[in-house]
Parts: structure tokens; C-alpha cells; sequence
């Protein structure tokens, strides 16, 4: 039985300018913001288009060594993207399979992200627990793309 959690995130920072950082450069920012989680981030298949394979790696310690997402679908004008997850990340710890749409909408001056994640737990898995830590990393990821957007206002222009 699959599961799904949402997630909606306001920024002050306008939508093409979080979509750019936070999905489509995020395995180059990654490394720079957020190196207390994430070591290295590389594309490992494609570039950077639809089918396209990357690679992140975390520090020692944290939940998992690495996750690998494929890119589904990508549509950059309207801010939108679908991922699935294809290797790391609990895949056969915790989950069977799990998959990610983002849309960044315009709201004021800003945005809102509105994030989907789908999945399909593991028996004895606790699939609140598992939502709540998934959510609590995409907050996280949002959060500290708005704030480098916010000290560096013409990065992602």
C-alpha cells in the first residue's frame, strides 16, 4: 500500500530563483550550504534533463551514506519537477520505492513550494515517522536555499 505526505513552504524569494537553486543547480549548491549533511553531489547519468541520474553523499553519521534520484520530468517555465528515488536513502530499509513532485508557485514577492512526496513503506515501517523526516529534509533544503538566495540576491537570476 503506497503512502504520501505534502508539504507547502513559504519564501521570500521569487519562484524561478528557488526552483533554479533548490532543484535544478541543488547538486551544485548542496555541497556549499548545507556541508554539515551533504559532502560531494555529482550527476552520475545525463545532463541535467529527463532521465538524468545524480548522486548525493552524506556525512558520516547521518541516516544514510548516499541517495541516487532519477529525474522524471522537468519543466523549468513553470517550475515544476518529479524525481524518483532509485538507490540510498532507505530504499529496501525502509521503503520500497518513493517518488517527489516539487512545484514552486509565485505568491507575492515570493513563492510557495508545494511538495509531494509518494511512497510505498516496507511492513513494520513507521510511515508517520518516516513522513515527518522526509518533510523536515525538504524544509530544510527550501529554508537554506532561501536564506543563500537572500545573501546572495543575484545568484540563480
Amino acid at each position: 500500500m503506497s503512502s504520501s505526505w505534502t508539504l507547502e513552504i513559504e519564501t521570500v524569494v521569487p519562484a524561478p530563483h528557488l526552483f533554479k537553486a533548490a532543484v535544478v543547480d541543488w547538486h551544485n549548491l548542496a555541497p556549499k550550504i548545507a556541508s554539515d549533511k551533504i559532502v560531494s553531489a555529482v550527476p552520475v547519468e545525463g545532463t541535467g534533463g529527463v532521465g538524468s541520474i545524480r548522486q548525493f553523499n552524506f556525512t558520516p553519521g547521518g541516516p544514510f551514506a548516499l541517495i541516487k534520484e532519477r529525474l522524471d520530468f522537468l519543466d523549468v517555465e513553470k517550475c515544476e519537477a518529479k524525481s524518483t528515488l532509485v538507490e540510498g536513502g532507505g530504499l529496501g530499509i525502509h521503503v520500497e520505492c518513493a517518488s517527489t513532485h516539487i512545484k514552486v508557485e509565485p505568491k507575492a514577492k515570493g513563492s510557495v513550494v508545494k511538495v509531494t512526496g509518494t511512497y510505498k513503506p516496507l511492513p513494520g515501517v513507521n510511515v508517520a515517522e518516516e513522513s515527518e523526516k522526509a518533510k523536515a529534509a525538504f524544509s530544510g533544503v527550501i529554508k537554506g536555499c532561501e536564506a543563500f538566495l537572500v545573501a546572495n540576491p543575484d545568484a540563480y537570476n
